[in-house]
């Protein structure tokens, strides 16, 4: 199973790879990792995907929780939460194939950033299943280069509201 995990953290030098590194050390794989400075400067956001059991989650969450530099641990797939990919894609776009590829981007609301006589670069963002989806049928043209954020996500508001009590209640 999937968990999307949240982890508050110091923005400071070297938390990501203590993060990831500690992570790795103990045999957990990171699926998805991204990382941004959040409303505080002080702070940093990971929001990252980890594949195992519930055992293999609460481990997870007690080796974060350990870390000086870690504040807060969230599983956020245990509420409600909005998550985003972003991806860029440059696909093959001739002549014959321009006006279909430009047809699919209308319809997965994506945007085209850089126009070349032979290529497309293209913008994509929303959930993960989507992305996917714009990988799928971008395939038969041609995919050139793909690059991706890796998923973000929050706890929706009274979710949020739900993980603030709780953590009050500890």
């Amino acid at each position: 199973m999937k968990h999307l995990i949240s982890a508050l953290v110091q923005n400071v030098p070297g938390v990501l790879s203590h993060v990831s590194g500690m992570l790795a050390a103990r045999g957990y794989n990171i699926e998805s990792l991204a990382v941004g400075e959040t409303e505080d400067p002080k702070m940093s956001r990971m929001t990252f995907v980890v594949v195992g059991d519930t055992y293999i989650l609460s481990q997870v969450r007690a080796q974060l929780a350990k870390l000086v530099t870690v504040v807060d641990v969230q599983d956020l797939s245990a509420h409600e939460f909005v998550e985003r990919d972003l991806m860029l894609i440059r696909v093959s776009a001739g002549e014959e194939s321009r006006s279909s590829i430009l047809e699919l981007v209308q319809i997965f609301r994506a945007s085209v950033l850089d126009v070349t006589p032979d290529y497309l670069m293209i913008e994509v963002s929303g959930n993960e299943s989507k992305v996917e989806a714009f990988i799928d049928v971008m395939r038969p043209y041609g995919i050139v280069e793909l690059v991706r954020t890796g998923r973000i996500a929050l706890a929706r508001a009274a979710a949020s509201e739900t993980l603030q009590k709780a953590k009050l209640g500890d």
